[in-house]
């Protein structure tokens, strides 16, 4: 039989002059709090073996390697004999991007913080380790059962914002316009109804695809956005009935190329939804997410009940060298991936959050092809070592325009970024690169993660495909299916994509999107054959849970990047940096 504990806790830190993670925009600060938000976390133990998951969703952008491992930290040195561990802790996130940041160790994430907040991350780790010690406290028997329903055509609930790319996939029949975009996304919803043997309810979670940005890049107050209302709604109405305890999660499926935003506002020059005030749209689109998982929690009580099992399998990979199996590679046979390397595109935005203004997008695109003109040009003047990794870079990441190096930590083609010939009163992003670098805490550390966890989670009959990023809508197809493939072999009915899970590397579409390099490819930072990658790996992983738990390959050789505390205080941010933007932001001037 299952046992199932739920807990809640508060993470909200209102620290004003914070800048909020997700849009990467230094005017996005903290000014206040419209919503608190709330760590939810759902035990699964079975009784028969023992086993247990702990499954978490935190209402900030992304979990962190950093909050994982303060997470996994609290647990060895405080509740041992609990027995949680880097491989039953799942850790994950729906997405907000109207909550602070600095929860990361890597110095691009923390650029338009600026620097680690460690109020935030302790906040953050303290929050979900108590989410999970209520959980412990209240272990019950229960049972689970798994319901979907699929979205009206003409509910405004989800939008491809990036039809074209879409397009050029061959599983894509038929082609979408900026009319029918709606379409061109995962409509389906998947909820998991938690009850107790006497059908009083516990919990609920559900997977539904779509970005929680409602609220746009100029809001400056703390908000869980569209799926925190969605949550907020479904609780209130659980207690209203007398359910004081329940919790639903509102959690992350395959939203990467998927935004709620469908309207064009001429005022602001990007994307907004249903209403004028970003508020009123994140209700809406949450009450409708709201709506649609009300609908299949009552269906899902005639469902049938999921047999108690529970497993898992977690492991690194380094994703500076991975050779993908050609089976995804359509058919190449040396196809890998390299350090990571961010493109002008990702700089540039989205239509729904604009970065780089389009003259500065123009003139970045002509000086990244220049100085790849120049380095092809020089290879025979570089050492070998050099030599090969300028060659290796442009094969594998293909027809990227690269602006930064992230691996490599370079920028612009230079490692000597406190002297990039940009001022830094230019571009307040390369004023802290700059500031950062001097100091000398960007020197020796990739600047985004190398070393990525992959995680699966198996509940009954149900996989969660943890993935340290966000995929696009065919992408994600395709990565299910693989690992549909392998686990259907041990009665597994439904793979589901677990965004955002215990680590951050950004976007992985699928080889033919990536060609066109809009803002995922962009940020598809190990090159075109990423999602070859992936799906090598994950494969890999699953195949191991055909295995009996003492005869899987899971033996870590590859360990992410070790920050010192010196390092971190280097880069930890200083509220006197922040003073002129808090008086622009109170004024309304940004």
């Amino acid at each position: 039989m299952f046992e199932v504990g739920t807990g809640k806790t508060d993470i909200t830190v209102d620290k004003k002059g914070v800048g909020m993670m997700g849009y990467g925009m230094f005017r996005n600060i903290v000014l206040g709090v419209e919503t608190p938000i709330y760590a939810r976390a759902v035990v699964f133990r079975d009784s028969n073996t023992g086993k247990k998951l702990a499954y978490v969703n935190a209402e900030i952008c992304f979990i962190t390697i950093a909050i994982k491992n303060g997470v996994v930290k609290r647990f060895a040195r405080h509740h041992e004999e609990l027995g949680y561990t880097e491989q039953n802790l799942f850790l994950t996130a729906q997405h907000t991007h109207s909550a602070p940041g600095g929860y990361s160790n890597y110095g691009l994430y923390n650029m338009s913080i600026p620097g680690f907040v460690p109020e935030v991350y302790t906040k953050v780790v303290d929050g979900i380790v108590e989410a999970i010690l209520q959980a412990e406290k209240n272990l019950q028997s229960a049972e689970l059962k798994i319901a979907t329903g699929t979205f009206d055509a003409g509910l405004e609930v989800a939008f491809n914002r990036s039809v074209h790319a879409y397009n050029l996939n061959p599983e894509v029949k038929v082609k979408r316009t900026e009319k029918d975009k709606h379409l061109a996304v995962d409509r389906e919803m998947t909820l998991l109804r938690i009850d107790t043997p006497e059908g009083k309810p516990i919990a609920s979670v559900n997977w539904f695809g779509v970005h929680t940005t409602s609220l746009s890049n100029d809001n400056h107050l703390i908000c869980s956005d569209n799926k925190g209302y969605a949550a907020h709604y479904h609780e209130e109405e659980m207690r209203h009935h007398g359910k004081e305890n329940f919790i639903s999660i509102f959690a992350q499926h395959v939203s990467g190329d998927v935004t709620p935003n469908f309207i064009w506002d001429k005022k602001k020059n990007w994307m907004r939804g249903k209403f004028e005030n970003d508020f009123d749209s994140a209700k809406f689109n949450g009450n409708l997410q709201y709506e649609k998982a009300k609908e299949i929690f009552e269906k899902a009580k005639t469902a049938k009940v999921l047999l108690p099992e529970i497993d898992f399998v977690k492991m690194n990979f380094d994703f500076r060298n991975i050779t993908c199996d050609p089976e995804f590679a359509n058919g190449k046979t040396n196809a890998r991936t390299g350090p990571s390397c961010h493109g002008v595109a990702f700089f540039a935005g989205t239509l729904e959050g604009p970065g780089m203004p389009k003259p500065v997008t123009v003139a970045a695109t002509v000086l990244s092809r220049l100085i790849k003109v120049w380095e092809k040009a020089t290879l025979r003047f570089m050492n070998d070592e050099r030599r090969k990794s300028v060659t290796e870079k442009y094969i594998i990441q293909g027809k990227k325009d690269i602006l930064v190096e992230t691996g490599e930590r370079r920028m612009l083609g230079t490692p000597n970024v406190k002297n990039l010939f940009i001022p830094g009163w230019a571009d307040k992003s390369i004023g802290t690169f700059k500031e950062y670098h001097r100091n000398g805490s960007l020197d020796n550390k990739p600047w985004i993660p190398q070393v990525l966890p992959f995680h699966i989670a198996i509940i009954g009959n149900l996989a969660l495909v943890g993935i340290p990023c966000e995929i696009t809508t065919i992408a994600g197809q395709r990565l299910r299916n693989t690992v549909a493939e392998v686990l259907k072999q041990r009665g597994v009915e439904r793979v589901l994509i677990s965004s955002y899970t215990n680590a951050y590397c950004g976007y992985v579409t699928t080889y033919e999107e990536y060609q066109m390099q809009c803002y995922e490819g962009g940020h598809t930072v190990y090159g075109e054959y990423t999602l070859a990658a992936f799906q090598t790996k994950f494969k890999f992983l699953a195949e191991q849970l055909l295995k009996k738990p003492e005869e899987r390959n899971l033996e870590e050789k590859a360990e992410p990047a070790q920050f010192t505390e010196e390092e971190i205080a280097k880069r930890t941010y200083k509220h006197e940096t922040q003073k002129r933007l808090i008086k622009m932001a109170e004024a309304g001037k940004i």
